[in-house]
């Protein structure tokens, strides 16, 4: 993987090392192999990302994690190396940052200190149950209500496009608690796996294989220690945790664009097409330069994303819906070239840009659509005006 951007300013020296020592990882570990069984996979990598001390980054120091806070730029580079190899690997980790962000950010110390060592030792998975079925980019429309009961609340409802439902120990939970409209009535909850009146409903099968359900909550009875900040506080929460691991979502997508990069370049260089190099076509090299200056285009925007957040900016909404955006649109282009540069190879099952080219199509949507990202872009310039 090319590895000259990180001569650039928004790197420290421990970005290289950090770089370094994981892809050193990544050769020695089999990344790659997958069960028949998603799940099992899926706790494999988070278990063997834990006992390495990969997960030590997506949780503040205090509670086992690596820095005093979660360093941006650190775990976006961890995603795009992941990504590079194996995207279940990429998937693994960035759920154990989303699903526990908004306990690392938000929660209590009691509930950082009974969660949070456990996601960076790899002993416990986690999930963020904020979409529902009429209910995804527009967060003010859940409909699944937390009821106060005395010390306690009971959740009724249900969620969908859940990652890692069924396979988590965990879920980060919203719900509508609060007699107040739209986003101001919603609330957080850690709900325990196994809780009695939460169950997995549907396991959902999707482009790029990885765990994905729903949830239904009947009565579903939590403590109301629990509760994630103070009632009413679940919008807010969602949105500060996505301003977060938004920008290292443009990250996965830039390890998949150079993976596919460096496929096709390897292709183009050996294929012989009328007694001549692939590679020496000038349309060939029309094209790698495009997908070139894409990959280049979408590190600017990840990495300026992840440098303004360490550096002290408290929210980067723009600037890192600026980079999901651009970093998923062009890695799309960017592996739909190597799959026409592999001419027939290129959609044969199996073959490494086959798989990215169904790996990248999900990151245009989760997190915010393309379209909504848009949307919030428009609204932050014209606010600023």
């Amino acid at each position: 993987m090319d590895r000259t951007f990180l001569d650039w300013p928004f790197f420290e020296k421990r970005h290289h090392a950090l770089v370094d020592q994981l892809t050193e990882w990544c050769a020695a570990v089999p990344l790659a192999v997958i069960d028949k069984d998603e799940s099992a996979s899926c706790r494999r990598l988070v278990s063997r990302l834990g006992d390495d001390g990969w997960l030590r980054h997506v949780v503040p120091a205090a509670w086992g994690g690596a820095r005093s806070g979660i360093d941006v730029r650190a775990v976006c580079l961890i995603r795009e190396t992941l990504a590079y190899h194996a995207s279940l690997a990429d998937f693994a980790f960035a759920m154990q940052g989303l699903g526990s962000g908004p306990i690392s950010l938000f929660g209590s110390n009691a509930l950082r200190e009974k969660y949070l060592p456990r996601v960076a030792a790899g002993n416990a998975v986690c999930a963020f149950a904020l979409s529902e079925l009429e209910a995804g980019s527009n967060v003010s429309a859940i409909a699944t209500v937390a009821e106060r009961r005395g010390d306690r609340y009971e959740i009724n409802g249900s969620k969908t496009w859940i990652s890692n439902a069924g396979v988590a120990d965990f879920y980060v939970v919203f719900a509508r608690s609060e007699a107040q409209p739209g986003h101001r009535g919603l609330s957080a909850f850690v709900v325990d796996a196994g809780t009695p009146g939460m169950t997995v409903t549907e396991n959902i099968q999707v482009t790029s294989p990885h765990p994905l359900g729903s949830l239904s909550f009947e009565n579903c009875a939590v403590a109301d220690s629990q509760l994630i900040g103070g009632p009413g506080d679940g919008f807010k929460i969602a949105m500060a945790t996505l301003d977060v691991f938004r920008s290292t979502v443009g990250a996965a997508a830039l390890g998949f664009a150079r993976r596919a990069m460096d496929e096709a370049c390897t292709h183009a260089g050996r294929r012989e097409v009328f007694e001549r190099k692939l590679a020496d076509f000038q349309m060939t090299r029309e094209r790698i330069a495009e997908m070139a200056t894409e990959i280049d285009a979408s590190a600017l925007l990840v990495y300026r994303s992840a440098w303004t957040k360490d550096t002290g900016a408290e929210r980067v909404t723009r600037e890192a819906a600026m980079a999901k955006y651009y970093a998923t649109e062009a890695a799309q282009r960017v592996i739909d070239s190597a799959v026409q540069l592999l001419g027939a190879r290129g959609v044969v099952r199996g073959e490494i840009v086959e798989s990215l080219y169904r790996d990248i199509r999900p990151l245009r949507i989760y997190e915010g659509t393309t379209e909504i990202q848009k949307l919030i872009i428009a609204k932050e310039v014209l606010e600023d005006k």
